[in-house]
């Protein structure tokens, strides 16, 4: 009997490393698939003025039906977007770390990190480290060094290009989570000063039968910072929704 699949969709300025530490927690039940979204990685550029629906379209073709689907901050708007638009090949949804319906002062801020990014790309890569993981966060030194790695070798017309479809899809994909009929989750973590705990409650209201969860004393990096919990969340979810599809 195969086992079953589970799709990692990183966010906006990573690329599938991110997901090394939490693959050592799934891989030894389930065929862990990662992918890289548009213009991360080892993809191609992705074009000025992408929109959701296009990196969501670009990871539609790298799916099998039934996989289990875990998409991490822009990651988790790509999913959200499948898992609506696109459901026989999504056979469960959780939402890593995920923006939901930003308001007013919500938008405005990631709306100053975007111009921020165009105009001092160097800049928004230590704030990003500053923000992800703080002193004292426990997160090894290495994992960080390496994050901001792959955060300085991105394309800036790229990042700037899918960042922008993080700072806005939020609002574009709000109407369409009432459609989505899959089971889903929702986890963040409880310091996330940008995805926070309350847009996970939001998340959840808005999908049917939706969940969600806290992991207490973690911020946005949560696949790093805790990857052993996060690991636990995803396959208690999966395992107790594996019969409905």
């Amino acid at each position: 009997m195969s086992r079953q699949r589970i799709a990692l969709i990183h966010g906006v300025g990573l690329d599938g490393s991110m997901w090394a530490p939490l693959r050592e927690f799934l891989e030894p039940e389930y065929e862990v698939q990662v992918l890289e979204l548009l213009g991360h990685g080892r993809r191609a550029k992705a074009p000025d003025g992408v929109t959701l629906g296009e990196l969501s379209a670009d990871i539609a073709g790298q799916l099998q039906p039934g996989t289990h689907l875990v998409g991490f901050s822009l990651g988790a708007l790509v999913a959200q977007h499948l898992a609506r638009f696109r459901p026989d090949l999504v056979s469960t949804l959780v939402s890593v770390a995920s923006v939901c319906a930003r308001t007013s002062e919500e938008h405005a801020a990631v709306m100053v990190r975007l111009a921020s990014a165009a105009s001092d790309f160097p800049a928004t890569v230590e704030a990003s480290i500053r923000r992800w993981f703080p002193e004292g966060s426990g997160v090894p030194d290495q994992v960080i060094e390496e994050t901001r790695a792959v955060l300085q070798r991105n394309d800036p017309e790229s990042f700037l290009a899918c960042y922008r479809v993080f700072a806005t899809a939020d609002a574009e994909i709000a109407p369409e989570l009432a459609c989505i009929t899959v089971p889903a989750h929702a986890v963040t973590g409880e310091l996330d000063p940008g995805s926070t705990p309350d847009m996970s409650a939001r998340l959840a209201a808005a999908i049917p039968g939706s969940t969600y969860s806290v992991i207490q004393g973690t911020r946005h990096m949560m696949p790093v910072e805790r990857p052993q919990e996060l690991a636990t969340t995803i396959t208690a979810f999966i395992k107790e929704h594996s019969h409905v599809r």
